[in-house]
């Protein structure tokens, strides 16, 4: 096989698309603190924002990769960039932070059709030799796109206001669009197995009103009208669709994957960290700017050495499991990140940047290193003829931990933050640390300012340790559950 011979032109224009999506992950981050002063957004909605992008996303992710089979993955990209680019221009003129939740559900729409696609184009046009060289720059604009989210998404809010973070997509999407249009040839597996659209209802359901219990548990400090509501929807869906797989011919989720315990064990390992690592950026983009004073490109500059070190940590995991094998390297690799996160939990009102970057790399290196064993140890207890649901499910399992991780860990920073708050500061201001320092009470006295940066850094550090407790939890997990090396 020699390849498709526009190859090198075809994987330029699936990194573009690749762009769009990874930046949707990181780049709204520097933006919240401007969005919460624009809407007086509370800290619940600000987990809805941006949680309802990646729920959706990790929910619809298995039924778009398989109608991007069925019917068509060149198809699948352009119809995906495009809800992408629209969405993406509908949060832009947003008028309230409903609306711009839903955007962000709308792109995680888009986001799904995209990114299955993109690897399965790659195996069509590149002939097997060529193919590490493909993955390799496909994962390296993966790695840029995480990097540059945070410092293109800060100079945009600097010079231009919150909506510049969402301005960003529809450039990157018009352009896409027609080089994938141009360039890509279409392709489907004539084996594909049928897209069942309940299957997807029914799971990105049971994950929404799952994840709205948790936040607005954590909003109300108990199990609320909304929350139990929320809590027994999530239950009934998710238990239909799970009755729904079993009994269904063609399923789109092999339960009996989770049989093998090195699936199942690198699947749990791998959720259980990103629970952690998807509330990092959440976290300190907020002490970033509203604790130390960081205007939003600066906090996006701050951030880099995570990338750095998930970059460095992953060149470093392409070689270590040849030598102490995989298993170890997950464990060692989840124990670095778990000691960043410990680094971050040590940070106070006074705290200097050398701390924050030596936490973020150690976090960003720790990553890195187990991420390459993780996901092959969990693809290799997948057989051949299922590599396609497999390579899927490992995605949503990581998505589902940073949803998990937003709102979970958000949800304990708040309450930990309005609990330690000053019984001076007024109901109407204990929202979100953006909402008590905008309140005129407290801008007014410089004493309940400083106490309110305390109370937050004070919750800041209970959740980088229980960020903490999740990747030793992890390594826990591996070291018990995948066999020795």
């Amino acid at each position: 096989m020699e390849g498709h011979p526009r190859r090198w032109a075809i994987l330029i224009a699936i990194c573009a698309a690749l762009l769009v999506i990874v930046m949707d992950n990181t780049v709204l981050h520097v933006a919240l603190p401007a969005i919460t002063a624009a809407f007086g957004a509370t800290a619940a909605q600000q987990q809805a924002i941006v949680d309802a992008y990646v729920i959706v996303f990790a929910g619809l992710l298995i039924a778009a990769g398989a109608a991007s089979d069925r019917y068509g993955r060149r198809r699948a990209m352009v119809i995906g960039l495009t809800v992408l680019g629209l969405a993406s221009a509908a949060a832009i003129a947003a008028p309230s932070t409903w609306w711009l939740i839903g955007a962000r559900a709308l792109m995680g729409v888009g986001a799904a059709l995209v990114m299955p696609a993109t690897l399965a184009v790659l195996v069509q046009v590149f002939p097997p030799r060529e193919r590490p060289k493909a993955f390799a720059a496909w994962a390296a604009a993966a790695s840029v796109a995480m990097a540059a989210g945070p410092v293109l998404g800060g100079y945009l809010v600097d010079a231009w206001s919150w909506a510049g973070v969402f301005l960003i997509n529809v450039p990157l999407a018009g352009v896409a669009v027609p080089a994938i249009l141009w360039l890509v040839p279409e392709s489907r597996d004539p084996r594909a197995r049928p897209v069942d659209p309940l299957a997807a209802a029914l799971v990105t359901a049971g994950m929404v009103a799952l994840t709205t219990a948790i936040i607005a548990l954590g909003e109300h400090g108990r199990p609320s009208p909304l929350v139990l509501a929320c809590a027994g929807a999530a239950v009934l869906a998710l238990a239909a669709f799970v009755l729904r797989q079993r009994r269904a011919s063609t399923p789109v989720v092999e339960f009996s994957l989770y049989r093998d315990r090195r699936f199942a064990g690198g699947s749990a390992a791998a959720a259980l960290l990103t629970v952690g690592t998807g509330s990092a950026l959440f976290v300190l983009t907020q002490y970033l700017q509203l604790v130390l004073g960081y205007d939003a490109l600066r906090a996006g500059l701050a951030v880099m050495p995570l990338a750095a070190g998930t970059v460095l940590g992953s060149a470093a995991g392409a070689r270590v499991p040849s030598r102490i094998g995989p298993r170890a390297t997950i464990v060692i690799g989840f124990a670095i990140t778990a000691a960043g996160f410990a680094l971050l939990a040590a940070l106070t009102p006074g705290s200097s940047y050398p701390l924050v970057a030596a936490g973020l790399l150690l976090a960003g290196a720790g990553t890195g290193l187990a991420g390459p064993s993780t996901t092959t140890t969990v693809l290799g207890a997948v057989p051949p003829e299922r590599a396609g649901m497999g390579s899927a499910l490992n995605d949503t399992h990581q998505q589902l931990g940073i949803a998990l991780g937003v709102a979970v860990l958000g949800s304990l920073l708040a309450a930990t933050y309005r609990t330690g708050l000053p019984a001076a500061v007024p109901d109407a201001a204990r929202a979100s640390l953006a909402a008590t320092l905008t309140h005129d009470t407290v801008r007014l006295d410089a004493a309940l300012a400083t106490a309110a940066r305390e109370a937050f850094t004070g919750a800041q550090t209970l959740t980088m340790l229980t960020a903490a407790g999740c990747a030793l939890a992890g390594a826990a997990i591996a070291a018990t559950v995948l066999r020795r090396d």
